[in-house]
């Protein structure tokens, strides 16, 4: 398969996966796609272990790192990480505190025996900045940006470490913002997608995001992709790659939390739900106790970005660990209906090609002369 973007990266094949997972990044990279590691979660010490392991062992393949910076969010005018913290804190409702614990304790989950205090994490420019500032210490070749078209100045750092920059998209408009901030790259993501999400489905949204930003921007399709038809669809409606995620949850090198594992497995794709639930911005997420709650009539309603994150940051490890498993969710596209069964992450991307080149085949037939 050769595409602009196989020639940009010199990679084998044009898939681009998505997972917060190191072993999952390092795993896709040495198949010969390009793995992007996620690094919302993790503090800046931590994503400096995290990006070190992945120098060791991704053989010498490129990968990337995606970071969430969004224009818009609660306290984006405070100062430092440390004021915006306090000032979110204080911005939080006792009434949204007590409905979260009156949940948990409905489904029996224990209280904490102390405080994870991982409320903010990168959902914000100042917490995110760290993060690209580690990134570019680092032999990356790709820096995406998830939520909102990346600062100016960030994508002028990142072009003068030599390294490409993404943006994801879920409307023509958004995507226009992008090219206009100077990304490289547009990942025009389909309402199918996992996490963060818009309404458009990717079947239209692809080919009018190829269209408004023209031919000197490289598209990646995003949205339900996971399976090598899909594939095959995404280059057909113009785009020149695929950038996935929810189908590296269920690999054997994954790191999701094993009591979300089974639900992922057994789900269907009318299982997942958008809902602001976990970030305060819509994302697509498995359907469960706990999207419902917050939909109930019960619900106070769910917070701003980052405020709802801070809300039940402590609240989801503890979920993790106890209780009736019934508030178990996880982020994950409607592609999870496909998900149903563990494999290595190479072999996900064999089988991506495989049936690519198959459905490619068929078409061709069908327009050879008899």
């Amino acid at each position: 398969m050769r595409t602009r973007v196989t020639e940009m990266f010199g990679i084998e094949y044009p898939i681009f996966a998505f997972s917060h997972c190191r072993d999952v990044v390092a795993a896709v990279s040495r198949a010969g796609g390009m793995g992007v590691l996620g690094a919302l979660y993790f503090t800046p010490e931590e994503l400096e272990l995290e990006l070190k392991w992945i120098d060791e062992h991704v053989g010498g393949k490129p990968y990337g790192v995606d970071v969430v910076m969004p224009a818009r969010y609660e306290g984006a005018d405070a100062g430092d990480a440390e004021e915006l913290l306090g000032r979110l804190q204080g911005m939080i409702p006792e009434g949204h505190r007590r409905f979260l614990e009156d949940l948990l304790a409905e489904h029996g989950v224990e209280p904490p025996s102390e405080q994870a205090n991982r409320a903010l994490l990168g959902w914000t420019d100042q917490t995110a900045r760290p993060q690209v500032e580690v990134a570019l210490r680092h032999p990356i070749a790709l820096l995406a940006s998830a939520l909102g078209p990346p600062p100016a100045d960030v994508v002028e750092l990142a072009h003068e470490h030599g390294v490409k920059v993404a943006g994801l998209a879920s409307t023509a408009r958004h995507a226009q913002k992008q090219v206009t901030a100077g990304v490289d790259i547009i990942v025009a993501q389909g309402t199918e997608a996992g996490g963060h999400t818009g309404e458009v489905s990717t079947m239209v949204l692809i080919p009018e995001v190829v269209d408004a930003v023209g031919a000197d921007t490289v598209v990646l399709a995003a949205g339900g992709i996971g399976r090598g038809r899909q594939v095959a669809a995404g280059l057909a409606l113009g785009a020149e790659g695929v950038w996935t995620g929810s189908i590296w949850l269920t690999v054997d090198e994954a790191d999701t939390p094993e009591r979300a594992m089974p639900k992922l497995l057994k789900a269907t794709s009318r299982d997942t739900v958008r809902s602001r639930a976990w970030t305060g911005k819509p994302a697509r997420f498995l359907k469960t106790a706990w999207t419902d709650a917050w939909e109930s009539e019960k619900s106070p309603g769910t917070l701003p970005m980052p405020m709802q994150f801070m809300l039940v940051a402590d609240a989801l490890p503890r979920i993790a660990r106890s209780g009736d498993g019934e508030l178990v969710t996880f982020p994950v596209g409607q592609i999870v209906g496909s998900m149903n069964q563990v494999k290595p992450a190479a072999q996900v991307v064999y089988d991506l090609i495989e049936e690519y080149v198959e459905a490619v085949e068929r078409l061709s037939a069908l327009t050879e002369a008899e």
